[in-house]
């Protein structure tokens, strides 16, 4: 008989610090408990404690703890990093500055590069040098490192970056500097380029670099802060930490290189819609999380969610961003969260967001001070929320402050209150709209396909007028969808993403090269994963190339089916290149195919939670009925709504809107004309009228 365990989850948010606990019993009876707290900056880890003990949680019963963290991001959007020194190769401590050429601001004649994290006086060179095959070309010469050092102590620096050309292809350099590095200098924080990615492209490569040696010293210090507090409470062993791979991995792994979880919380949102999909039979969704700052979607094709290395943060039509190449969600979020502030600009036109009410003071409706409208709100004010439920009842809600907010961009629009709280949503949904559009529709998929899932405090309340938008196949509400990305976290395996640079046609020949990348970095990983006691036996591997047509500049990348890479596959591997491609761009070409790198998955379970599902009883949802009350829907005008207890649904229960749905961390709108059902697992499926 399995004995009883506890499995927890925290995830700390912009707004929120969630928590999920899974207690299965010694006759596999599930117990779920969820769990709400401010986020607390700049001591992140006192929201997790405060978290656990909301929960009723004790850290000494805990079997395994997940936890995905805000604090890179964090760090790096406010500028809270610490003063980084850059190590390069002879002539290219500029690359930083000289960036890419590429201007989204493209006429504006005044534009400006955005300023590198490392300014010129600390961008410190050595001789030597290595090919793009890995061939040293100029022997390294470290005779000057003692003077660099001595500089960047001086002013202050309290991490080393470095990156030399052509790394990828023979780390031997940067290896040498490094340790002579740790030698000369044991207090200072230091890494360098190869630990975090073998890819060519110099400028991603430096910046990468930086960025890690950036926030390094801080993510350490709030992980090991965060694993003492953690102990002290009694917790066994360390905790799992997210990545933005979608996978979890070793505290002591990920502080090394920390920016590995700079998407540490939407990737787990992601990663759980996936899981999901497999659970109820729908392996292609649209995944969308709203929560209080923004909103986050990503499409999921077979149960697969896409990773990438071309991300790039704070990114907008004003400014190109800075690069990090690091495995990420393939995702699109913007400034659009229950939080988001809505504004009239000079031309009386409305928009919302990007700019957020946070958690303090939050929306105006909270009573701690805020007088501007956001999303919050205008729902409250339409009766999308109920007043007398606000936060699961543990606000009071301040509807004279919301009304005054909302009054005051009903003055600037020249309408009433009604009719800004309704344009705010509006505008709000065609923003997330357009977001959903670009995962979708702008990567040759069509929306009819998938399934929208919605999570985060917000999914519920908008994924159904976003649904019916794009015209998916049905909506599906998570259970605990308010805390459905630390859900996500409990079913992540340790995943680590490998990726090498190795130029190949796929001629015949090239074959035997190819295969011998793959075999070369799975022996790699295996060591990796032995020195931490991980079983050969448990590590699964799944195999991808980034392949191009021949001159081309960028890549695209394919899967590549189990089995050895053989002449005889070379063809079936390029005809899926083609096909992939023509799906993204539209067209092929008939031109050689080449390989400019592989990208290998290396995973092993950490035991996976496992959903039961319940049988399905009572199809009518009377015993969950709390009353009625009416609600604005901003598109079809106002409805007298059925209101149910979402804490009282149980499997096999169906109703019909116009409804609303209400959880203790979030709301359910449900339009006229909608469909819907509770499944084995306590997810809400909405059939949409379109």
């Amino acid at each position: 008989m399995p004995k009883p365990s506890l499995r927890v989850a925290t995830d700390v948010g912009g707004t929120f610090t969630d928590l999920v606990a899974f207690e299965t019993d010694a006759n596999g009876v599930q117990r779920i408990t969820t769990a709400k707290s401010d986020t607390t900056p700049p001591d992140f880890e006192k929201g997790v404690l405060n978290v656990l003990a909301k929960g009723g949680i004790d850290p000494a019963a805990v079997d395994f703890l997940a936890h995905g963290t805000t604090v890179v991001i964090n760090a790096i959007t406010e500028r809270k990093g610490v003063k980084v020194g850059l190590i390069t190769t002879m002539g290219f401590r500029d690359s930083l500055e000289i960036a890419r050429g590429n201007r989204p601001d493209f006429f504006n004649l005044h534009y400006k590069k955005p300023a590198p994290f490392v300014p010129r006086h600390l961008r410190a060179e050595l001789p030597g040098r290595v090919d793009y095959k890995g061939a040293e070309m100029v022997p390294l010469d470290l005779t000057g490192l003692p003077d660099i050092l001595a500089h960047f102590r001086a002013d202050g620096v309290q991490a080393v970056a470095i990156c030399f050309i052509h790394s990828y292809a023979n780390t031997a350099h940067e290896a040498a500097t490094v340790e002579a590095v740790r030698k000369a200098w044991p207090e200072v924080s230091v890494v360098a380029s190869h630990q975090i990615t073998r890819e060519w492209r110099e400028y991603e490569r430096t910046n990468t670099a930086v960025l890690s040696a950036y926030v390094q010293p801080v993510a350490e210090r709030y992980l090991s802060r965060l694993a003492e507090g953690l102990a002290s409470r009694g917790l066994k062993g360390m905790p799992y930490i997210m990545q933005s791979n979608c996978g979890v991995d070793s505290l002591e792994a990920v502080a090394r290189v920390p920016i590995t979880m700079v998407e540490s919380g939407p990737a787990s949102g992601f990663w759980g819609a996936a899981e999901l999909g497999k659970l109820i039979g729908e392996p292609d969704v649209l995944a969308l999380d709203i929560g209080g700052t923004t909103a986050k979607c990503s499409l999921i094709e077979g149960g697969t969610v896409r990773i990438k290395t071309d991300y790039w943060i704070e990114h907008s039509r004003l400014s190109s961003g800075y690069p990090i190449m690091v495995p990420v969600v393939d995702l699109v979020e913007i400034g659009n969260g229950g939080g988001s502030i809505a504004w009239v600009d000079d031309f009386g036109k409305l928009h919302v967001g990007p700019q957020s009410a946070g958690a303090q003071p939050g929306p105006a409706a909270y009573g701690r001070g805020g007088t501007e409208a956001t999303t919050t709100d205008a729902n409250l004010w339409l009766g999308r929320i109920n007043r007398d439920y606000f936060c699961g009842g543990e606000v009071t809600a301040d509807m004279d402050a919301a009304g005054k907010a909302l009054g005051a961009v009903a003055k600037r629009l020249g309408c009433d209150r009604d009719e800004a709280a309704r344009g705010i949503i509006r505008i709000a949904n065609n923003n997330m709209v357009n977001a959903l559009k670009l995962v979708s529709l702008n990567r040759g998929h069509d929306p009819r396909d998938f399934t929208l899932v919605a999570f985060g405090g917000g999914g519920a309340m908008h994924g159904v007028a976003l649904g019916i938008e794009l015209g998916v196949k049905k909506v599906v509400i998570p259970a605990g969808a308010s805390v459905f990305s630390a859900w996500g976290m409990m079913m992540s395996d340790l995943r680590r993403d490998y990726f090498v640079t190795r130029l190949a046609d796929l001629g015949k020949g090239a074959a035997k090269g190819i295969e011998a990348v793959f075999v070369e970095t799975e022996a790699a990983a295996l060591k990796q994963f032995k020195a931490e006691g991980v079983a050969a036996s448990r590590v699964e591997f799944r195999r991808f190339g980034k392949f191009r047509y021949q001159n081309q500049e960028h890549t695209t990348e394919v899967e590549i089916p189990a089995g050895k890479i053989t002449d005889a596959r070379l063809a079936e591997i390029a005809a899926n290149f083609h096909e992939v491609y023509e799906r993204e761009y539209t067209y092929r070409l008939d031109a050689p195919v080449e390989m400019v790198g592989i990208h290998l998955v290396a995973s092993a379970a950490v035991g996976k939670l496992k959903m039961q599902a319940r049988a399905l009883g009572n199809k009518t949802a009377k015993p969950a009925l709390k009353g009625s009350r009416e609600v604005d829907y901003a598109l079809e005008g106002r409805h007298k709504a059925a209101v149910y207890d979402g804490t009282r649904l149980e499997p096999g229960m169906q109703f019909k809107g116009p409804a609303i749905v209400e959880d203790p961390g979030t709301t359910v709108v449900l339009h006229p004309g909608n469909r819907a059902e509770v499944d084995a697992y306590g997810n809400i499926h909405i059939h949409l009228t379109n």
